[in-house]
């Protein structure tokens, strides 16, 4: 697939480009966030995966320029990378759009696969967040409905904002898909989601527990 990628760190942005294009994707790699939003509107590429700090100001321009990417091109598959987890930035991402999203830690793409798989979940139209960024959730909000969740249940949702498929959940967890497939449900009703024929709610039901603990 097309890629472009944007970190003002050359050695950070040589590697996403050497690592993305030794898995045969084609990659574009620039600076800063101004020229970001030029590549991917003018070359609307597959994905596009940014650090949130860029120039030119080295605050959240990357995100600034995810923001402006979507509200041209609202089904733009974005994953975005940041040193620490925060909050803020998670509510932001959160709040311009749900589906083809993704939060990573850099830490990530040291586990090259994982990495790897969470850009075609993004592509495909998934949404993906750090694991890192649910533990603080989950740490800070004691009245947040995920507390009505089990021991289990929080396990099968963190592998769910990370983009596993009830397979691969069932595989992690070493049990089977219909088990997988009750814990689902079980999380759905927990968190309020009904079914609805125009709502994801594997998407929902992890929006609904990032858009609740970031509420203010």
């Amino acid at each position: 697939m097309r890629v472009v990628i944007a970190d003002d760190a050359v050695l950070v942005r040589e590697g996403l480009r050497l690592l993305l294009t030794d898995a045969g994707h084609e990659v574009v790699a620039v600076g800063d966030a101004p020229a970001l939003v030029r590549a991917a509107l003018e070359l609307r590429p597959d994905i596009v995966v940014s650090d949130i700090r860029m120039p030119p100001s080295h605050s959240a321009d990357g995100l600034s320029a995810a923001v402006e990417i979507r509200a041209h091109w609202p089904q733009m598959p974005i994953v975005m990378l940041s040193q620490y987890v925060v909050l803020d930035y998670a509510r932001e991402l959160v709040g311009g759009g749900g589906a083809a999203t993704g939060y990573l830690l850099k830490d990530r793409i040291s586990d090259i696969d994982a990495f790897l798989a969470a850009l075609d979940q993004v592509a495909a139209g998934g949404f993906v967040i750090d694991p890192e960024l649910l533990r603080q959730i989950f740490a800070t909000r004691a009245d947040h409905p995920v507390q009505q969740l089990t021991p289990r249940e929080l396990e099968v949702l963190e592998l769910m904002a990370r983009g596993l498929s009830n397979k691969a959940i069932a595989d992690e967890l070493v049990v089977t898909e219909g088990a997988v497939e009750k814990h689902i449900q079980h999380i759905f009703a927990k968190l309020g989601l009904v079914a609805d024929a125009d709502t994801h709610r594997r998407v929902s039901a992890v929006l609904a527990l990032l858009d609740s603990g970031l509420a203010s």
